[in-house]
Order: structure tokens, then C-alpha cells, then sequence
């Protein structure tokens, strides 16, 4: 109980005791007498049982009633006794009565006050319920709560919460392990700028304190402050923590999880803490921990669905002797979920390079997933040397047989095409750095940009065919000559398409930044997503930028031959004498025996005109063309067949071999290994 300290009505009251009983003093000693004296005194209980509490109540009417027997009882003796008793029992009845009212009266109040507190309440609980994990961010949820708590609940509130639960994994707690580090998510009340623990920084939960106990049995806990240092998480010199007369700890459990802590804390010029406010403050707290336990385990779902997408693209674009290129992923908001974005960049036979992007339509696990399907079938196709235009269409049966046979989505956690659709968008572009000719098809794609030496940035204009998985025209190929040093820029539709900006807009502000001097790749990508992009991407972004490399006669000879076995022999001494210029001389007996083979099958099953090329990168590449179009297949010669062998030997002898058509024939390559190079000197 705190002591009651008297008013300014109860003073008067008990002035105006002493007033009437003079009054009525004086007036007796000088034989006056006037009507009603005696009323006022009666009335004092009354006014005080409407004005004051009981108790004050109480000690008026007494000292009134204490008064009046003195006065009338003792100096008063002329009055009449009847008149005395009358009068005193008068004022004793108005003593209980005024008492009573005055009961009745406080107890009214006290129930319309707990009325109004527990109105406030609900209020503020509806409040928090409606404002309090309105994002899946954990953080912002911490903040929200504190933002609902402050001034109608609290004068400061802090949120702590384990750094484990930010990275979207549940916290292990063992007791007996010393202090517990938090980081500090959020904070709010009167000067929580000059915090000394700011949002973001760690906070030591000393092993005695109570609030670090409640962590380990999930027991909110009333604190009545003496030692902020000794009794608080924050750092002594806090702001928040210094002169705070009472505080509340609510560890935040969700689904038996401990996540953090949230304090609440009230100076001395406010009520302290009590039992309700405690059990306010854990309900308001168990909601808030449901909603942060909720984003924890989105932040662990977009995690793990960003790396199964991240794991499903190329780590980097590998060295090539085609091109030089540089590549970005960059997905999109946390709330939009992964897509299905991808690009890659793959080697081919004769020393050629196929630049691809694509873009799986929606969001989700899903769609990562068959991204993942739709890349794994383009290095498939593109290992077995298609064209760009019919790579596509094999490409777009394997989608449509994967919608016709695959297993249908969950709509209530995929966001794109309806049930059971899917729908994708692709580019595929092969570069010859030794023809320089450049070969592309697309599949629903926007253009790929083209920035040649010394000219403008242009669009290319490859014919547009339909997107992959539904149907319609055949697709089509574009075949054009880029001169060394051309910069290709491959992008998806998330680069340049955006709310409240049209594709053409896109396009030109894409333009415009592709158009600035920035020589190295690298900072050119990063200065492309910056100017296109800018902070947060409302969809998936892949872009691949490339410049192309041309190899010429130090790096690549051809020779025509005519379709007589004696041309054999020639072909060895062509390559013979070419090697020993590439210092090569090591490979000079593989290499022919290679060579006699492909050229001798070329005249002997193939039709002219037949020509040899070498090529001197990464590998040495021995390719035979003929007009031909029947493909060779390896198979093993039995013990007395007299051929059948020579391509079981080519594929013994080289690392890589195989067969790519043409639109005037076909070409047979083999890929040797260069001898390893020997001991450096040491510098």
C-alpha cells in the first residue's frame, strides 16, 4: 500500500470543521442565534464522501463528529439535551452515510478505471495484432513492436534477438554457457538516438541478470530496478537504462523456439510495472515472436531456394578464346521469391562459344527448379553442336513434354502461370573466332545489343520466335560478321521491364548505359545493373556482356584438298610442318596418325569438297570437313574385320572428338592435348 497524501479538498474540509465550531462559538458567547449553523456541519460529510476516498472520508466525519460533541456536549451547555443529542446523532448518521456513499462512490470509479485500463489494453493488443508483422522481415517486425509499446505502454523498449535467427536458423541454447550474445534490432523512446547500443549492435546478457535466465526458462519477469548495470542487458551509460525505476523482460518463444528478448522500461515520473502490464506484455510479446519466427523461417526458405538457384548457375564465365565475358545474377526483392533466371556461357567444338540466357516465367522453388531442367538440356543440345534455330526447337519439346507429364504446382505457393503451365524465354547465340560470323535464335527473348568498334549501340534484329511451351512458328536464325573487339550485351526482360516504365524506356536507359567508355567487363556489368536497375529489382536479373577475340593465321590454318587417298599423305606433311612453326613438334606423330584417319575416311566414305583446319588455343583441334552429311559412329571392329577401327583410334588418341553438321556438309574434330609445359626458371 502507498501512503495516502492529503489534498487540498480534505485540508479544507477539516479547515472548514474548525471554521463552523468557532462560528458557532462565537455566536453562542455572544447570544446569537442563528438557524442552520448546525445544517453546514452535517453537510461536511457529505461534500467529503463525494470529493475524497474512504479513508479521508472517515477522518472528516469523525473530527466533524469529534468537533460537535466537544461543542455542543461541553461548551454548549444551554443548549437544550434533546437539541444536542439530536444534533449529534445527526451528524454520526452523516458520518456512516457519507462513509458508505463514499464506499460506493470508489468503487464505481475503481471499476470505470479498470474499464478505461482494460479498454486502453485491447486497444493497444488490437494495435499490435494489426501493425505488428505486417512484412516478413524480422528486423522491421522488432521495430513495429517497439513502435506500438512506446509511450502508451512503456517509456523505452528494446528487441534483442540472436544473430542465428536473422540468418534464418533456430538458436541452440545450453545452460551453464556464460553470457549470451544478442544483437540489438531495435529500439524506441525519448532520445533513442544517443542510445549507447544502437540497432545493429551486440548486446551482452550477463549470465546472472534476470532477463538472461528468462532466455533459458521462457518466464517473463517484473523488474524492479536498483542496479541498471547489474539488472539490464545495455551497456551502463545507456540512456535508455539510466534512472528507470521499473521494467518488464518478455523473452520472445515461438513454437518452442527462444528467438530474443524485448524490455520494456518506465521512469519514475510513471506507475511502476504490475501484474496486468506483465501479462499485457507477454501477449503483445508471444504475437510479435509468431510473426519474427515466421520471417526466420521465410529468411531460411529464401536462403535456401537463392542458393538452390545460385548452385544451378555458372560460378563465373569460364576463360574462352572466343570471347571475354562477365556475368551477373542479381535476384529479386526478398518478397517476389527466386525466378528462374539463368545465362551461361559454354565452349564448343573449333574453338567457338555459345552465349545463352533464358528466363523461366514466375517465382518459386519451382521455377528455380526448372530453370535448372531447361540449362542442363541446353549444354545437353549445345554438346551435340545444333544450330541456334533447331536447338530451340528441341529445347521447346523438352518443355512441352515436361508440362504434359510433369507434376502440377502448388498455386498457393508459386506465383506465375496457371497449374500445370510453363513457360520460358531463351537466347542462344554461337561466336567462330576464326570466321567471326556470329549465329543467334530467340525464343520469345528481347534482342541481344551489339556495340561494334567505334560505332553505336544498336539492337540486333534476330527474328523473334514464340516463347518455349507454347507452340506456334518455327524458330529462325540470324547469321552475321562482328569484327574483333564487338561488345554483345545478352540480358533478360527483369533488366529492362519495370512498373511505371515502358519496354521501349527500358531498352533506351539500357541503351545509354552501354553506351559509356568503361573498357573493363566487369565494371561495365556493374555499372549497367546500377544505372538500369538501381537499388532493389522488382524481377530476376541475368546479364552476360562479352567481347569477342579473333583468332587468325597465328592461331589457325586451313587447307583444301581434293578427293584422292594420295592427298593422305599431303595432309600429314601440312600438319607436320605446321606444328614444328607452333613448336609443337611432340604432337607431330598423333596429330598424323589423327589426320590419316579423318581425311582418309572424308575421300573415302564423304563427297568433296574436303578441307583441313587446325586450330592452336587452349588444345590443339585437328577438324576435317567434307559436303557430306552422313554421320560417322564409333563402334568396336571384331577380331577379322579388316576396318571399323580408325574412329576407336581417334577416340583413344584424343581428349574430345566428335561431329557437327553444316549447311553444306558436316565436321569431323578431334582435340589433343598440349604437352604440359616444363620447369619455369626460377626469377
Amino acid at each position: 500500500m502507498h501512503p495516502v497524501r492529503p489534498n487540498r479538498s480534505f485540508v479544507l474540509l477539516l479547515l472548514s470543521v474548525v471554521l463552523i465550531s468557532v462560528l458557532r462559538l462565537a455566536l453562542a458567547a455572544a447570544d446569537v442565534h442563528i438557524m442552520g449553523i448546525a445544517e453546514y456541519a452535517v453537510l461536511i460529510p457529505v461534500v467529503a464522501s463525494a470529493l475524497l476516498p474512504v479513508r479521508q472520508t472517515v477522518i472528516v466525519g469523525v473530527f466533524n463528529l469529534a468537533a460537535a460533541i466537544a461543542l455542543y456536549g461541553v461548551l454548549l451547555r444551554d443548549m437544550g439535551r434533546a437539541n444536542q443529542i439530536t444534533i449529534i446523532t445527526a451528524l454520526a448518521v452523516a458520518l456512516v452515510v457519507s462513509a458508505a456513499v463514499c464506499r460506493i462512490r470508489v468503487a464505481g470509479e475503481t471499476r470505470f478505471r479498470r474499464l478505461v485500463i482494460a479498454r486502453e489494453r485491447l486497444a493497444l493488443l488490437s494495435e499490435a495484432s494489426s501493425r505488428v508483422g505486417s512484412t516478413l522481415d524480422a528486423t522491421r517486425t522488432t521495430e513495429e513492436l517497439v513502435e506500438v509499446a512506446v509511450h502508451r505502454f512503456a517509456d523505452h523498449a528494446y528487441v534483442d534477438l540472436f544473430d542465428s535467427v536473422l540468418q534464418g536458423d533456430e538458436p541452440v541454447l545450453r545452460p551453464g554457457t556464460g553470457d549470451l550474445t544478442l544483437r540489438r534490432t531495435a529500439v524506441a523512446g525519448p532520445s533513442a538516438s544517443s542510445e549507447a547500443v544502437q540497432p545493429g549492435d551486440p548486446v551482452i546478457y550477463r549470465q546472472s541478470a534476470e532477463p538472461t535466465l528468462g532466455l533459458f526458462t521462457g518466464e517473463p519477469g517484473m523488474l524492479e530496478i536498483t542496479d541498471p548495470a547489474a539488472s539490464l542487458p545495455a551497456e551502463s551509460g545507456d540512456a535508455g537504462t539510466s534512472g528507470v525505476r521499473s521494467a518488464l523482460a518478455i523473452p520472445l518463444r515461438a513454437r518452442g523456439v527462444t528467438l530474443g528478448a524485448a524490455l520494456f522500461t518506465r521512469f519514475p515520473g510513471r506507475d511502476p510495472f504490475d501484474a496486468d502490464d506483465l501479462l499485457l506484455a507477454q501477449e503483445i510479446g508471444d504475437r510479435a515472436a509468431v510473426c519474427v519466427d515466421n520471417a526466420r523461417h521465410y529468411t531460411r526458405e529464401h536462403n535456401t531456394s537463392l542458393t538452390l538457384q545460385r548452385s544451378l548457375l555458372p560460378p563465373s564465365a569460364p576463360r574462352q578464346p572466343a570471347v571475354a565475358a562477365a556475368t551477373r545474377y542479381l535476384p529479386a526483392g526478398p518478397y517476389a521469391g527466386v525466378g528462374g533466371d539463368w545465362y551461361d556461357v559454354i565452349p564448343l567444338s573449333g574453338a567457338r562459344v555459345a552465349l545463352v540466357v533464358g528466363d523461366v516465367v514466375g517465382h518459386g522453388v519451382r521455377a528455380s527448379a526448372t530453370m535448372g531442367r531447361l540449362r542442363a538440356a541446353v549444354r545437353t543440345l549445345a554438346d551435340i553442336d545444333l544450330p541456334p534455330d533447331e536447338l530451340l526447337t528441341h529445347l521447346d519439346d523438352v518443355v512441352t513434354r515436361h508440362r504434359d507429364f510433369g507434376e502440377p504446382q502448388d498455386a498457393c505457393h508459386e506465383v506465375g502461370p496457371a497449374v500445370g503451365e510453363i513457360v520460358a524465354t531463351c537466347l542462344y547465340m554461337i561466336y567462330d573466332p576464326v570466321t567471326r560470323l556470329c549465329t543467334a535464335a530467340r525464343a520469345g527473348h528481347p534482342p541481344p545489343a551489339v556495340m561494334r568498334p567505334g560505332s553505336d549501340v544498336e539492337y540486333l534484329d534476330i527474328p523473334a520466335g514464340p516463347p518455349l511451351g507454347v507452340g506456334g512458328l518455327p524458330f529462325e536464325a540470324a547469321e552475321l560478321e562482328l569484327p574483333e573487339g564487338t561488345r554483345l550485351a545478352l540480358y533478360t526482360d527483369g533488366l529492362i521491364e519495370s512498373p511505371g516504365r515502358s519496354l521501349d524506356e527500358g531498352l533506351k536507359h539500357l541503351r545509354t548505359a552501354l553506351s559509356d567508355p568503361i573498357p573493363a567487363l566487369e565494371d561495365m556489368c556493374d555499372h549497367v545493373l546500377h544505372t538500369v536497375v538501381g537499388q532493389g529489382a522488382r524481377d530476376d536479373v541475368a546479364l552476360v556482356i562479352a567481347r569477342t577475340q579473333e583468332l587468325d593465321g597465328t592461331h589457325a590454318v586451313a587447307w583444301d584438298l581434293t578427293e584422292d587417298l594420295a592427298e593422305v599423305a599431303r595432309a600429314r606433311d601440312l600438319a607436320s610442318s605446321r606444328l614444328e612453326g607452333w613448336e609443337l613438334g611432340e604432337l607431330a606423330f598423333t596429330t598424323e596418325l589423327v589426320i590419316s584417319e579423318l581425311v582418309t575416311n572424308a575421300i573415302r566414305y564423304g563427297s568433296g569438297p574436303v578441307q583441313l583446319r587446325l586450330i592452336r588455343e587452349d588444345a590443339l583441334i585437328c577438324e576435317v570437313s567434307d559436303a557430306s552429311n552422313t554421320v560417322p559412329h564409333l563402334r568396336r571392329a571384331r577380331m577379322f574385320d579388316e576396318g571399323g577401327r580408325g574412329l576407336f583410334i581417334v577416340a583413344q588418341l584424343a581428349e574430345r572428338w566428335g561431329t557437327r553438321q553444316r549447311p553444306d556438309g558436316k565436321t569431323i574434330w578431334a582435340e589433343l592435348a598440349l604437352p604440359a609445359a616444363g620447369p619455369q626458371p626460377i626469377r
